[in-house]
């Protein structure tokens, strides 16, 4: 089993020291801290069969994966299963509050971050995406979609994960352990099948296209040129088609760009850790080309303007423009641009 902990790293530059030291169990995602000194953290991560379970427990933070990544031994999803605390996950355009017990599935090729409350633990399951299909044949009908711990075998699922993960810190003969990690994926994809009976009902085909549609442009938020026709050409799909599997959402393709990219830019707006940076900048780093067009767009969804969103937030976290109102620590350190 790896042990990664904060008790062995400095209190200087603890953030950065610590994001080196995880960053193969976690697809080089990035961490940020209210505490970037002091915070306490501990992860652990054994292998099971084809599956990687990995335990973590932190104090109140962010978890970020700003762009996709290539996975080196193929495409992975990860099984997110909250144990203690709550997180709020922001993945494939959604945002879902995650409480005790509670389980959320993301996908290794696409962006994601996870905001955790204090002494928050969790427990990951990266699994290949080719393996999950056989247990899960769409899963990307379910990425960013919460499953409640009350839901189908979700609690089931969780202790089995758990116990598992003990067991296998004082060892589990290899011939048990193909069996057992596919037992366990019987086990979360019998959960979300009971939970979500109406996307099985539905297209599977249609889901799975609209799916792809929405990781594409995840993927691709940030460039200019994304549009409707651009994404039709990429996938090889109709302007009709396209329209008709987001008429199932009542929201056309551009509405979803757009929609994603003014979410973007306000979650960086209200951030501190941004607030040296111009509204502009900003707009223009999440793919906007005009300047008032994106304060037109910002104020129509938010009812108010950027700049007076800014104040808001940043009222809120206690701070200024300038600087902090208060002699504190800021909120965030080692931001990384997203």
């Amino acid at each position: 089993m790896d042990l990664c902990t904060t008790a062995t790293l400095p209190t200087r530059g603890r953030t950065a020291a610590w994001t080196r030291l995880v960053a193969p169990h976690l697809d080089a995602a990035s961490f940020r801290f209210d505490d970037p000194d002091g915070f306490d953290a501990e992860l652990s991560a054994i292998g099971l069969g084809p599956l990687r379970l990995t335990r973590l427990r932190c104090d109140r933070g962010q978890i970020e994966r700003a762009s996709a990544q290539r996975e080196a031994g193929g495409q992975c999803h990860t099984v997110l299963m909250q144990l203690r605390g709550t997180s709020t996950l922001s993945h494939y355009g959604q945002s879902i509050v995650l409480g005790e017990g509670a389980i959320s599935l993301c996908d290794g090729g696409a962006p994601y971050r996870l905001d955790v409350s204090d002494d928050s633990e969790l427990v990951l399951i990266r699994v290949p995406t080719a393996l999950l299909k056989e247990h899960l044949p769409s899963p990307e009908c379910f990425c960013g979609k919460l499953l409640s711990n009350d839901a189908g075998l979700t609690s089931t699922a969780a202790a089995m994960a758990v116990t598992l993960f003990e067991r296998l810190g004082s060892g589990l003969a290899l011939h048990y352990q193909d069996r057992v990690a596919r037992h366990l994926l019987d086990m979360i994809a019998t959960s979300y099948a009971m939970a979500f009976e109406e996307v099985n009902a539905g297209s599977s085909i249609v889901s799975g296209r609209h799916a792809a549609v929405k990781l594409y442009i995840e993927q691709h938020l940030r460039d200019p040129d994304l549009s409707p026709c651009s994404i039709a050409a990429r996938l090889k799909l109709s302007a009709r088609y396209m329209r008709m599997i987001f008429a199932t959402c009542n929201e056309t393709v551009s509405a979803y760009i757009l929609r994603r990219r003014l979410e973007e830019c306000a979650r960086q707006i209200g951030d501190p850790s941004w607030r040296g940076h111009s509204m502009t900048e900003i707009a223009f780093g999440w793919g906007f080309n005009s300047a008032p067009h994106f304060t037109r767009s910002f104020r129509d969804r938010y009812d108010m303007s950027p700049r007076d969103y800014r104040r808001l937030k940043l009222e809120e976290h206690g701070t200024t423009f300038g600087r902090p109102a208060t002699v504190a620590r800021p909120v965030f350190a080692s931001a990384q641009a997203a």
